[in-house]
C-alpha cells in the first residue's frame, strides 16, 4: 500500500472516545490508538465509523491530559483484530499540535540503556 501520509506517526499510547457529530448518534466509541501525528491519528475499532463524517473526541495523552478533538474518517481497513481507521484531525490548536511534536522529539532521540 502506498504511503499517503502527510506528517511522520509515531506510535501512542493513548485512549479515545468519540461520538459523531451529526446528531444521529449519541453513542460514543471506546479506541486503541495506534499512531498519531499532528495531522491525523490512526486507531483500531470494533465498531463501524463511516468515512467522510466528523466525529467529537476526547483523546487523552501520555501525559493523562485529556484533549478535545474533531476527526474526519479518512481511511478504513479490515484486520483480523478489528478494523483499522485513518483520521484527520479538523482544527487542532496549536497548542495541541507542540504537545505532539514534542513528544515525537522525546520519542525519536531517546536511546536504549544498555
Amino acid at each position: 500500500m502506498d504511503e499517503r501520509r502527510r506528517r511522520k506517526r509515531t506510535d501512542l499510547d493513548a485512549h479515545l472516545t468519540i461520538k459523531k457529530l451529526d446528531g444521529s448518534s449519541i453513542a460514543e466509541h471506546e479506541i486503541d490508538v495506534t499512531d498519531v501525528s499532528i495531522s491525523g491519528i490512526g486507531f483500531m475499532c470494533s465498531d463501524e465509523l463511516e468515512l467522510g463524517s466528523i466525529y467529537e473526541g476526547t483523546l487523552t495523552i501520555w501525559t493523562k491530559e485529556k484533549l478535545k478533538v474533531f476527526l474526519d474518517i479518512v481511511r478504513r481497513t479490515e484486520k483480523e483484530d478489528g478494523i483499522n481507521y485513518g483520521a484527520h484531525f479538523v482544527g487542532l490548536p496549536d497548542l495541541y499540535k507542540r504537545k505532539i511534536g514534542i513528544f515525537q522529539t522525546v520519542e525519536e532521540n531517546q536511546q536504549p540503556i544498555e
